[in-house]
């Protein structure tokens, strides 16, 4: 896959708009990156606040030629993409709560959506968001102990903010990005990050809350497996779980 970039210095969402180039053929490898976003979207379909030359909002575009149901790791190679990048670029330790958030002192600096367009169990295609704290001093009341930037982290190290660059940030992420995706389409499973991605794993040996719809229960997490599932002990038996059916939550606060 080649990396084509575009940027903009406003746009209402990167992922909106490789929709939009994606409808007219624009080609697999093509990231959409912004100064600001108007309109951008978390998951479950939160606003991620996007102020002008703040944060990092970075989005691909992928015509995967994977089954349907493989779709959903993509967003753990990004996470692992951007861990990577944070830490090669900033010498920052980053850690990952399943599956998908990057936290950096144990808060989080990240948000990735992952949607996709199939018609007839086909995929069409796949977009990619990103989104990192960068320049960020300041977060909502409900998030101050939730969330950090890489200025805030730096800072609080003693080390030299002024080299963090978004587009030099940008670049790192889907770099370390394509090297996993390449791999990803041949094997279809995770098996390329897991002992990486599994070594940053917070929720790892934590107690942990699975609010499935047929009913919550509790149990330690164990690790992620090939599949992107969390292996949960609970009862003495391993029990997979898959992001797209439930959500975990740590029993004490945020992880």
């Amino acid at each position: 896959m080649e990396i084509r970039r575009q940027y903009f210095e406003t746009i209402d969402s990167t992922n909106l708009e490789i929709k939009r180039i994606a409808a007219t053929g624009a080609l697999e490898g093509t990231v959409i990156s912004a100064g600001e976003q108007t309109a951008g979207r978390g998951r479950s379909g939160h606003q991620w606040e996007t102020p002008k030359d703040v944060s990092l909002a970075t989005s691909i575009l992928l015509r995967p030629t994977v089954k349907i149901e493989h779709v959903s790791r993509l967003t753990l190679i990004a996470a692992m993409a951007v861990a990577e990048a944070v830490e090669s670029l900033y010498d920052l330790e980053t850690e990952i709560k399943w599956p998908n958030d990057i936290l950096v002192n144990r808060k989080k600096i990240c948000g990735i959506l992952t949607e996709m367009d199939a018609r007839e169990n086909q995929v069409q295609y796949v977009v990619v968001g990103i989104g990192v704290n960068v320049h960020t001093r300041e977060f909502p009341e409900e998030l101050r102990e939730k969330a950090t930037s890489l200025d805030l982290e730096l800072e609080r190290l003693g080390m030299d903010r002024a080299k963090t660059s978004r587009r030099e940030l940008d670049e790192a992420i889907w770099n370390h990005f394509q090297k996993y995706y390449d791999v990803f389409q041949r094997t279809e499973d995770l098996q390329c990050i897991l002992d990486a991605y599994n070594k940053r794993l917070v929720n790892r040996e934590r107690e942990v809350r699975v609010l499935d719809p047929l009913g919550a229960y509790t149990g330690v997490a164990k690790g992620m497996n090939e599949r992107g599932e969390l292996l949960v002990e609970t009862d003495g038996q391993l029990r997979a779980v898959d992001s797209g059916e439930v959500s975990v939550r740590g029993i004490y606060g945020y992880v």
